[in-house]
Order: C-alpha cells, then structure tokens, then sequence
C-alpha cells in the first residue's frame, strides 16, 4: 500500500496536502472529481471510513463556503473567511489537487486523465462536477459588461467591475439575481431585477410571499420588476442598455445573467455514462458503470436534478456507504430553502406549486403586523408543504415534519390560524442555552462539551456519542443533540423494548391503582378455601415472609435506581437492561404488596406508609410508561424535542420514595415490639 501511494505520487505533481493515517484501500485509491461542498463532504466521510482519496478541484481557489460569496462581493466578508477547513478527519488519506481536473475516463481500465497530462488509476471514481451558470440566448448577451454570478471567478470579476459600475441590470429574480443585486447595491450601484415571472423566487415562493419579499427589497433601494422578459441587450461592443419585451428600456452600463444553472455532464456524456438533464444514478448513486457514481448538481435520480447543498450532502452519504459494502438506498430529498434574502428571512419545504393544485390538499394562510408571511399545506391532515417570508421560529421543526409528512392535530391548525404558530410555545431552542447547561441527564454531558465535539470534526450522532458519552445510555436526549450537530430535529428514537416496557409499566400502574382503591377482600366463616387467606394475611408466620419479600423486592428496586451511580451495574449489563430489571421489580413489589396486606391499608403510620408505597409505585410505574411511549409523544408533536415529559412522574416517584425508609423502620419496630 505504500508502494502504491509513492507510485501515484510519481505520477502526478505535489498534492496539497495528505491529511491522517496510511490508506486502508491497498490497491488504488479512490478519485472525486469535484472541489464543492459535496465532493469534500464525500471526501470527508470516506477518510473517516479509512479510506485513500484522491480529490481534484477544477477551481484554482481552495474548496470555499458559496454561501458566503455574496457578503464578499458585497464588502461583508474578506477572502480567507469563505474558505473551508483543510483538515479532514483521518484515518483516511485525503490527496487534494486545486487547479487540476478529470478531462477523461478509461473505463475498463479504471484510470482518469487529469488537466495536467497525468494518468490516475481508481478503484471508484465519484463525480461531483456540480453545474454551470446557464446563459440564455438573448440578443446581445455577447457584450462586454455582462457577467454570471455562480462561482469564486465570477464573484472576482464582479468586484473589480463593481468600482466602475454605476447601473446595473440584474436579468433573474431567483436567490442568486437577488444576491448579485444586493452585493452590487451595497458598492454604490444603482440596480434593477427583472424577472420574467409574475414574483420573485418564483420556485420558492407564492405569489403573496414574493410580492411580500419584493416589497421588502424595493426598501433597500433596488427597483425590481416581475412578470417582464428580455428582449435584446443593447449597445455597441459594451453593455449600453437592456430592452424588454413590454417597450420599456433601461440603461446599463453592466448586466448580471443569473438564469438558472445546467449541469456540468460534459465528461459523462463524453465517457458514454448514460445522462438526461444530469448524470442517471440508482439509489446507491451509481451510474450505469458500477464504479462510477455520481452526486449533487450533476446527478439525475429519479428524473430530478437538485440544485440544493442538502441534498448533495444526502447523496454523498449514500454514495460512500455503497463504496464501503454497506449500501444504504438514498430515497430522494424534500425541497427545502432556509435562508436570508437581502435581510428578509425565507423559508420554503416541499412542492407547494403541484400541492396547491392537488385534490384534497388545503392550504391556511397567517398574516403578522409586521408583513410577515406564513402558509401550510396539509394533505388528509399531514404536513406536505410550508413557505413563509418574515422570521418563523418554528423553521427547523417544519422541515423535519414535512419530510415525514408529520400528522397535524385540529388545534395545531387551530394555533396557526391564531398565532402563526403550529405548537404551543416552547423552552427556548437548545442552541439558545449556556454551555454549562445539561444536555444529557443520564451521563451530565453539557451543552459545551457537545458543541466541542462538533467544533472538532464530530458530524453523527454516533461520533458525538463516542467522543462525549452523550445519548449513551436512555436516547431521549437525541433530539437535543441533532439540533446541535445542525440537522436540525431528528425523529424519534425508540428506546429498547419500548412495547414491554409500556406493557411492564402499564400492569404496575393498573395494579397501584387497584391496590390503593380496593375495599378489602372479605373472608367469610363459612367458606373453608378462605382459611388459607386468612392465614395469609392474619398468620404472622405468613405476614413476616410476605413483608420480607417486599422489603427485599423495594430494597433491591431502590438500589437499582440508583444504577446511573453505581459503576458495577455499568459493567454487569446496559442501562436498559437494568431499567428493565427495576420496573419488572415494581410490578412484583405490587404483587407482594396484594399478598402481605389483602388490599387492607391500616390506619394511621400504617395507612401513610402504604400510601407512600402505592404512590412511590403509580408514578414509577407511569415514568415508565412515558419513557417507553416518548418517541411517539415526540413524533407526534405532543411533546417538543426540549420537554421532558417523564421529569414530573419521575420526581414524585423520588419525593415519595424518601420517607419509606423511616416509615418501615417504625412499621417493623412497633409489629416486633408491640
């Protein structure tokens, strides 16, 4: 293996780096062509898995934040800002090459030639060409003056047309026009967007929601104009003016094209992988070459191209699993755009466009003071689609409920309606909390050390679980840390068992319940079966064996409440094994209960220690009926990801526990006494 990788580095210049340990691929490494945040997402997640990468990035700048091109053109950000991290996690072997890219692919012989004149050789190549700016046959579009706004190259031109620039015609009303607009405006420009449309992010946004953002832009001082074509680009051998369909023209001395992206299939086709409007994957993201996948912008799954980071990052996912033998079928994405336009927050999930022509789809609209815009759509009650303009708190849990379809209840439309919100106010979002307060109750673990862990490379849960213990032992707090790690909140988790456990802790309940209501069992003179009763509960042979059980039975349940503190449990079994063992113990302790008193209480210490008895059981028994019927409180938004609904039965099963000690000790001093 270490052969092999001095023989590709013979073959190709310098890498700019070689993060982590030796490769755990023995034979050939494996290629990504692509710098974007979906080919460096992919790169990251193979070197977790041990892997050997070699990554080229066709771009001459470091893989960079695209995001983040728009403050920088807009004067908000310096360069060294927009740049990614370089480090990538290891123990894989990550190779990058800036500058460089695949120009050909030798199938059968599994090698690429790079832009350099150098032959690779691969054991799976992964395609993250991303796409292109796409310019429309306007007359006139040849011009100088005119300009795209996609990458780093073009955000660089901008800024240097930018000190001269004085009218701007911005040609698109979608996210990047918009941004472009903005970055021009705040360098002094006088700008106009047109777009051919009737509203601005028009696959965003609805009619209301964009005339409601095209107000808010018309306030920063940028004219914007819907529903209206180009028809020409005007002037001599520069921009002059821009014509529209409608008469009406405009002078410029600069235009920006942002009308859409294409992708960039140009090397697919080329190689004979077969393609559409993208590369066509299966759900593994494999092409029609079984050692060939491709993801983001370039890939077509299912007839569809997305032209969004989240999804890219979901296809990368499922593209390394299938490289390392543990397929996992990637099902598509949900649209979903959360994001700041010109200041203005835009929230957009799900294809409200075909839900809104959709039988048996409803659609219910609230309207803020402040113009804020919110709009669900439900289908047979289910969430399928939300946009709004204007802050919505509730934007990370709308995204995770439209992805499942999550079941509204008649008072969650009932609060939209009124309020703008779908569920009741809730604690403030864990991201809101201080460091020192307790994410994970179970092992302490704080918000801090969570975020540390993310801070230093943690992305899963599982990676967050190895490095700080946290949703180690029960799970609830899983929801916490997703919204930490920034996937927002996750859906719930089953805890181990969870239908014994309902059942266990239903029986307890019912039985505490029967116990501390029951008249007494009558014992008639008559009925000689009865003897046998009557010398169990009355027979102090038989009452002393019966108590000392339960004793045992609450001694030994007490001792394993205690488990989260008591190393030697830790070693002898996990955490549900023995919350399995205690709750199984609280159902006999009921048993034994029935035996030693025939459902007589007694009266005075005797009655107010059988009470703390019965209610120290009843709410045991009810903590673990809501612990093991969480994850559908959770899923059915009856509960949110920061409640804990099981705190207020757990403490009064504690608080009622206390005095059970001193009060047996009485019981048992006055029986052996008196």
């Amino acid at each position: 293996m270490r052969g092999e990788s001095m023989s590709l580095a013979r073959q190709i210049d310098a890498p700019v780096e070689a993060s982590g340990a030796e490769a755990l691929d023995a034979e050939r490494p494996i290629v990504i062509a692509g710098g974007g945040p979906v080919g460096i997402r992919a790169a990251q997640e193979l070197s977790r898995l041990g892997y050997h990468v070699v990554l080229f990035n066709a771009e001459r700048w470091r893989p960079y934040n695209r995001v983040k091109l728009t403050p920088l053109l807009a004067g908000e950000a310096q360069i060294g800002q927009i740049y990614h991290d370089d480090a990538f996690p290891g123990p894989g072997r990550v190779d990058r090459y800036d500058g460089a890219s695949v120009v050909d692919v030798h199938r059968e012989a599994r090698e690429v030639l790079i832009s350099t004149g150098r032959i690779v050789p691969y054991s799976h190549l992964v395609l993250a060409l991303g796409s292109r700016a796409f310019i429309p046959a306007i007359p006139g579009a040849d011009l100088s003056g005119i300009y795209a706004f996609r990458n780093f190259d073009d955000t660089e031109a901008l800024l240097a047309r930018s000190m001269s620039a004085r009218r701007v015609v911005v040609i698109g009303g979608g996210l990047l026009g918009l941004e472009a607009a903005r970055g021009m405006s705040r360098r002094g420009a006088k700008v106009i967007v047109v777009e051919h449309e009737s509203r601005l992010m028009p696959r965003q946004l609805d009619e209301e929601a964009g005339a409601s953002l095209k107000q808010r832009i018309e306030a920063l001082g940028i004219e914007v104009l819907t529903g209206e074509r180009v028809a020409s680009i005007d002037g001599a051998h520069r921009v002059e003016a821009v014509s529209l369909a409608g008469g009406r023209r405009i002078n410029a001395d600069t235009v920006i094209l942002c009308t859409g992206v294409r992708a960039n299939i140009q090397l697919p086709s080329a190689i004979g992988l077969q393609f559409g409007r993208g590369v066509k994957v299966d759900d593994e993201m494999r092409s029609s070459d079984p050692f060939i996948y491709a993801i983001g912008e370039c890939a077509e799954h299912n007839e569809i191209v997305h032209g969004l980071v989240g999804p890219g990052f979901e296809q990368a996912l499922a593209a390394v699993a299938s490289i390392a033998g543990r397929p996992v079928a990637y099902q598509g994405s949900t649209p979903a755009t959360k994001l700041k336009v010109l200041g203005a927050d835009v929230f957009s999930m799900g294809d409200f466009e075909s839900m809104a022509q959709a039988p048996g789809v409803r659609s219910h609209v609230w309207r803020g003071d402040d113009g804020s815009y919110r709009r669900i759509f439900t289908e047979r009650g289910k969430l399928v689609a939300a946009l709004g303009i204007g802050t919505w708190p509730e934007a990370s849990q709308l995204q995770e409920r439209v992805q499942r379809r999550a079941l509204l209840q008649p008072w969650n439309i009932w609060s939209f309606r009124r309020s703008g919100m779908l569920w009741r106010e809730q604690e403030a979002s864990v991201s809101a909390w201080p460091r020192e307060a307790i994410v994970c109750n179970c092992t302490g673990v704080n918000k801090g050390a969570i975020v540390d862990a993310v801070t230093l490379g943690a992305q899963s849960l599982e990676e967050v679980r190895a490095a700080t213990s946290a949703n180690s032992v029960c799970g609830t707090c899983q929801p916490l840390v997703m919204e930490l790690l920034g996937q927002g909140a996750a859906r719930p988790e089953a805890v181990r068992w969870w239908k014994w456990l309902v059942g266990l802790s239903l029986a307890a309940a019912l039985l505490g319940l029967v116990t501390l209501l029951s008249p007494p069992i009558p014992l008639s003179e008559g009925f000689r079966p009865k003897e046998l009763l009557r010398s169990v509960w009355f027979d102090s042979v038989w009452k002393q064996w019966s108590g000392f059980f339960l004793l045992g039975a609450t001694a030994l349940a007490a001792a394993l409440g205690l488990r989260r503190r008591i190393g030697v449990f830790g070693r002898l079994g996990s955490y549900q094994v023995w919350r399995f063992i205690h709750l199984a113990l609280g159902l006999v302790a009921v048993l034994l209960l029935v035996w030693h008193t025939g459902f007589r209480l007694g009266a005075n210490l005797n009655l107010l220690l059988m009470a703390s008895f019965i209610v120290t059981l009843i709410f045991g028994a009810i903590t673990g009926l809501v612990t093991g019927g969480e994850h559908e409180l959770r899923s059915r938004d009856l509960v949110s990801a920061s409640a804990k609904p099981r705190s207020l039965p757990f403490w009064i099963h504690v608080l009622a526990l206390w005095p059970l000690p001193v009060l047996l000790l009485i019981h048992v001093l006055s029986v052996y006494t008196y």
